[in-house]
């Protein structure tokens, strides 16, 4: 393991394990395990955080993108814009659903969706735009909604952050361990204020039924696991204050000089800093730095998704996203979970200030 790890997945509930066991015990004795009273309780608490009328339980994130595509009847001969610098997740579950991913570019400071790319790629067959808050930095959902076409926001990566679920018709999020409210595997969620769009979502994630008897749609089985729902209802309350520690290590790199040795991410008050991703022409030393200094790191994204062999029918070439090609180039991702220690930081900022400029 390393050294100083890229992150630490349980250094946020590890004082809160001994009331996670009590609750999972909980759990287990009542012998309620699908769609019990934790997951009723975690989606009133998770709507009243986030400020929407309703939230939907499921499966993975991956299927909340699938289940509001499949709500708002998005398939066949529909176009659905997204970016290409995010995780394969994003438009899979476009394709899947029989619609076109169509890519738009990204702004080079924000890595989120260019809106004027955007604007460029609407036509009469464009049914949504899937906009994701990529690394916890929130995306400028509101200049997309003016186009005129339904807004998806993808808040995979950006839960807590208070300028989400406030624009768009439905968001979507996803409870992987590593992600700012975590799970203990897999789970997800739908958000919305559209109380029809919600009530046939929750139809489509239980077989397209109300009462298992009838079935109105040809739904799916994608429910919230009841013992992850106890796990996040422990969390949830915690998750201001991991957020807040993630912005004070994202300032306190900034403030130990990490400038001097790369790009660091523009900073807004929205940022939750799912990952502490910076920029430089020099990626592959830096790594190499990293490595021998046994400190973890990521590099994401490096074959964006329109270069992606699965997606290659789309007849997307290497050229047609430049900002997309670059920060797949030149992005790393550094060591940053709530928790980390400013030596941990310093030591970072030493190592990768130490690389010796070209």
């Amino acid at each position: 393991m390393p050294e100083i790890p890229h992150i630490d997945v349980q250094a946020q509930y590890e004082p809160l394990l001994a009331e996670l066991r009590s609750r999972f015990a909980e759990v287990v004795d009542s012998g309620r395990f699908i769609l019990g009273p934790n997951v009723r309780a975690f989606e009133e608490e998770a709507a009243a955080y986030l400020r929407v009328a309703r939230t939907i339980g499921c499966g993975n994130g991956t299927d909340a993108i699938s289940l509001v595509l499949d709500a708002l009847r998005i398939g066949a001969g529909d176009e659905v814009i997204c970016p290409a610098f995010t995780f394969y997740a994003t438009a899979e579950p476009v394709a899947r659903a029989g619609a076109t991913p169509v890519f738009a570019d990204i702004d080079p400071v924000t890595l989120n969706l260019d809106p004027e790319d955007v604007a460029a790629r609407v036509t009469p067959r464009t049914k949504a735009i899937l906009a994701v808050h990529l690394f916890g930095r929130p995306g400028p959902v509101a200049d997309l909604a003016a186009l005129g076409v339904p807004v998806i926001e993808d808040a995979a990566q950006a839960f807590g952050s208070p300028e989400i679920a406030q624009v768009g018709v439905a968001t979507t999020f996803s409870f992987f361990p590593t992600k700012n409210l975590p799970g203990l595997g897999d789970g997800g969620l739908v958000a919305t204020s559209d109380e029809e769009l919600a009530e046939r979502i929750w139809m489509l994630h239980f077989h397209g039924s109300k009462d298992k008897q009838t079935f109105e749609y040809v739904g799916v089985n994608s429910r919230l696991d009841e013992l992850q729902a106890a796990a996040l209802r422990l969390f949830l309350p915690h998750l201001d204050g991991w957020n807040a520690a993630r912005r004070e290590a994202a300032a306190r790199y900034a403030e130990l000089g990490i400038g001097e040795a790369c790009e660091p991410p523009a900073d807004e008050p929205g940022h939750v800093y799912h990952m502490y991703c910076v920029r430089t022409p020099e990626r592959e030393r830096l790594r190499e730095a990293l490595r021998d200094a046994g400190i973890g790191h990521a590099v994401h994204y490096s074959t964006p998704l329109h270069l992606q062999p699965a997606l290659a029918y789309l007849g997307c070439s290497e050229g047609d996203l430049p900002e997309t090609e670059r920060a797949a180039l030149e992005n790393l991702c550094l060591p940053l979970w709530a928790g980390i220690s400013r030596e941990q930081q310093e030591r970072v900022v030493d190592v990768l200030r130490a690389v010796p400029v070209p």
